[in-house]
Parts: structure tokens; C-alpha cells; sequence
């Protein structure tokens, strides 16, 4: 089974992962946004990360989840390859491996600046997810 697909968006970047429950879905979608900046080939799942984020609704819980994953990259200069996702009532619990980034070592794709809400969605039934990354 894939893991996301790109959707032709005008401006920035759209993603719809897919999985066979709805943690599948996000564990893909955090993957999806890795994979878009980074050639996650050559990342290694040298050490472990764990967050954990909750939300009102499934939307929240997404946008949260992602948001986290962002800034583990922007801030903390941290690279997941791999990403396991449970939930536990309202709250995302992720645990990911993969490394710190080094510019000598990995290749660079494009940026993402930001998460956003427009056209977010959470589809228990297919199930799947898409979001709108802000490049």
C-alpha cells in the first residue's frame, strides 16, 4: 500500500496519506512531510523521538501532530525515517526514529513552512488524510 500522494494544489503542497487505520494515516502524513523535504534515503533510524500532542477533534489532532513534527525539524534539526502512531483517547502518540540532519550528508529537497487548516481532512471510512503544507 503507498504511503501518500501528491495532489496538484496552486500554491503550496497537498498531501492525501493513506493506511489501514487512521494512525496509519497520520504515522504517513508526518512521513509525507519528511519525505518532501528531505531525500530520506539517506536517513538512518540512529535514535529514537517521542512527542505527544491532543485535540479537540481529529483535525486539531492532525494539525497538532504535524505542527509538532515541523518544528522537530526547524528547531531540533531532526529527521524521522520511520513513524508509529497510536492514539490514546484525544492524544497523538508518536514514536519515530531517525537522526539529526546533516546538511553534508543528506540531501536537501524544499521547505515547509507551516501546517495549515484549509481543506484539512480526516476520513475514518477510506481512511485517509489530507493536508496542505504551506512551501
Amino acid at each position: 500500500m503507498k504511503r501518500y500522494d501528491l495532489i496538484d494544489h496552486t500554491a503550496d503542497l497537498m498531501v492525501k496519506s493513506y493506511g489501514r487505520t487512521l494512525e496509519e494515516c497520520f504515522g504517513n502524513a508526518g512521513y509525507a512531510l519528511f519525505d518532501q523535504t528531505v531525500d530520506l534515503s539517506g536517513v538512518e533510524p540512529r535514535d529514537m523521538f517521542r512527542i505527544e500532542v491532543s485535540g479537540d477533534c481529529p483535525e486539531d489532532r492532525l494539525y497538532s501532530f504535524l505542527s509538532e513534527l515541523l518544528f522537530l525539524e526547524d528547531g531540533e534539526g531532526i529527521v524521522l525515517c520511520e513513524i508509529e502512531v497510536i492514539f490514546d483517547g484525544d492524544r497523538v502518540v508518536c514514536t519515530g526514529k531517525g537522526e539529526i540532519l546533516n546538511r553534508d550528508r543528506h540531501r536537501i529537497k524544499s521547505e515547509i513552512k507551516a501546517v495549515t487548516f484549509h481543506m484539512m481532512s480526516v476520513d475514518p471510512d477510506e481512511p485517509s488524510v489530507t493536508v496542505i503544507f504551506d512551501v
